[in-house]
């Protein structure tokens, strides 16, 4: 089976207290970039995110968004400084003592300076965090598989009609080169007997020139490999895997095979075959860069 690199997953882990959700996407690239954008409050757990995802995904660029909800009526407590407190009574009392001030401080005075109550947020379990969101990750990441999955699924069926229509025209300049030869002789004789009209012609001389025609336009090496070429990449499609970056290598050489196929043509059927080659191998490639 292969993977697109396009693909996406949405997880919600959810306990009584929190929920985090985890929604991942991602577009094809060549290499794994993997991009998350987390709350503060879970920022210390972005490495276990990427090693969870290393597991699921080796190419593409990703991007993750990871969210947090407190169900809690509150997680927040109130906190008295004591120390402080103290401070502003000692200083309160020193203050009165100097301007000879009436000593007037009482507790709910005392307790509006600043900081002397304050509100601090709850630390959340960090185990717990962790695990749910571990969860959340593993969700999300397999869901994002299993859409990369089905993606790669109508890519492999696609690129392989397109693959099989290749074969065909290879097949087709395969067996008409031998006859372009042929024709090529057959207009050579002619035009050498109009010439030396009822002289004989040299055979030998004949047979020489149509074999250096046959030289330039021969095609058979092309073929032959490009054929080799177009069934690598459907057993590799077949086989599976990770094999994005090998296709797109032998897609390279099916154009470099094509293009001196087209360069070599002297006759308009096998050209335009040849230029339905390279159209259809761009198509192919175009196809194969979004494989993992």
């Amino acid at each position: 089976m292969i993977n697109s690199m396009t693909g996406f997953g949405r997880y919600e882990a959810v306990r009584e207290k929190m929920k985090i959700a985890v929604e991942m996407k991602a577009v094809n690239h060549r290499y794994l970039d993997i991009n998350i954008k987390i709350p503060k409050k879970l920022s210390n757990f972005e490495s276990v995110i990427r090693t969870i995802l290393k597991e699921y995904i080796h190419r593409g660029k990703v991007d993750v968004f990871v969210t947090y909800e407190d169900f809690s009526e509150s997680n927040t407590a109130l906190q008295y400084n004591e120390a402080l407190a103290g401070e502003y009574l000692k200083d309160l009392r020193q203050m009165a003592q100097t301007f000879q001030l009436k000593d007037d401080i009482s507790v709910s005075v005392l307790s509006r300076y600043p900081d002397v109550f304050t509100m601090e947020e709850q630390d959340a379990d960090e185990t717990e965090l962790k695990e749910i969101l571990e969860e959340a990750v593993h969700g999300a990441a397999v869901q994002f598989v299993e859409s990369r999955t089905k993606e790669g699924e109508n890519l492999k069926n696609d690129l392989i009609v397109k693959l099989d229509e290749m074969l065909e025209g290879v097949a087709f300049i395969e067996e008409h080169s031998p006859q372009i030869i042929a024709q090529y002789q057959n207009k050579l004789k002619a035009k050498v007997k109009d010439l030396l009209e009822d002289k004989q012609i040299d055979d030998s001389r004949i047979a020489a020139e149509v074999t250096i025609f046959a030289d330039k336009i021969c095609v058979d090496e092309e073929t032959v490999r490009l054929r080799s070429h177009i069934e690598a990449v459907k057993k590799e499609l077949t086989a599976g895997g990770s094999i994005g970056r090998k296709l797109d290598f032998i897609a390279q050489e099916m154009n470099r095979e094509a293009n001196t196929i087209l360069s070599k043509a002297s006759d308009l059927a096998v050209s335009d075959t040849g230029i339905e080659l390279k159209t259809s191998i761009e198509k192919v490639r175009e196809q194969i860069q979004n494989i993992e």
